[in-house]
């Protein structure tokens, strides 16, 4: 017997991927922090994002500067820079762990209006009619407005 693809989160998956905050009901805001993550989230959602995560990392590796001159040293940090430097990742998630938004904010959440913030849903669908509550949760969170006229790229 042949099965479809798995859309659910594994306990391993559930565990890894750092809590972010509540939306209503039972919906959670997640951090996407590695590849694998965003693998996962790509395949879930049937959306870019794991491209898009891979070129961020990317870029944030290239501008790391080690304040060390001893060669096994000189990674000490790079972590660390990267979390800071790139944008957040994040997934809202239902109780079962199925996927329902995928956000890019600016690094650290913080308001910078050159920054294209985007949120879909799957299949870069409107998250907005089903999720809005949720964004507005994310939105507060950080302290930023999340309206739909200027993180959905795909709207008519």
């Amino acid at each position: 017997m042949v099965q479809g693809p798995d859309h659910s989160l594994t306990n391993q998956a559930r565990i890894s991927m750092q809590y972010l905050c509540d939306g209503p009901g039972k919906t959670t805001w997640f951090r996407i922090e590695t590849e694998m993550e965003a693998e996962r989230e790509s395949r879930l959602m049937g959306h870019a994002v794991a491209k898009h995560f891979g070129m961020a990392r990317e870029a944030a590796v290239r501008t790391f500067k080690s304040s060390s001159s001893v060669t096994f040293e000189q990674l000490i940090g790079l972590e660390a820079h990267v979390q800071r430097t790139m944008p957040l990742f994040l997934t809202l998630r239902d109780a079962q762990g199925e996927g329902l938004a995928t956000a890019m904010l600016p690094p650290g959440g913080r308001d910078d209006p050159s920054f294209q913030i985007i949120i879909v849903g799957k299949n870069n669908a409107d998250p907005y009619p089903d999720h809005a509550p949720a964004i507005d949760a994310l939105g507060g969170h950080f302290g930023l407005t999340l309206d739909r006229d200027r993180c959905f790229p795909y709207r008519r």
